[in-house]
């Protein structure tokens, strides 16, 4: 594996870490209660949430990473290089 794909497997795994931890933040907040009732102000909520918003687009741009690296390394070899570092 050559530097740049290392650098793309690295940096899909820490936006997917950052991620994960952007959507943990938002727990902060407590239990998200969801009824028929309250449904629709909760999901309000969370979809301006900014943690959400940060962690959903790191997602994506993970992806893209992702996608980059696995077009250059063999999955067998980026997978568990994902594992070591998470």
């Amino acid at each position: 594996m050559n530097l740049i794909a290392f650098a793309l497997v690295f940096t899909g795994v820490m936006l997917n870490a950052a991620a994960q931890l952007l959507l943990k933040r938002c727990q902060g907040h407590g239990i998200i209660q969801l009824s028929p009732a309250t449904i629709l102000n909760a999901g309000l909520k969370l979809a301006l949430e900014p943690h959400i918003v940060g962690g959903l687009f790191c997602y994506v741009i993970s992806v893209v990473v992702w996608i980059l690296a696995l077009s250059r390394v063999p999955v067998s070899i980026a997978y568990p290089c994902s594992r070591w570092v998470t």
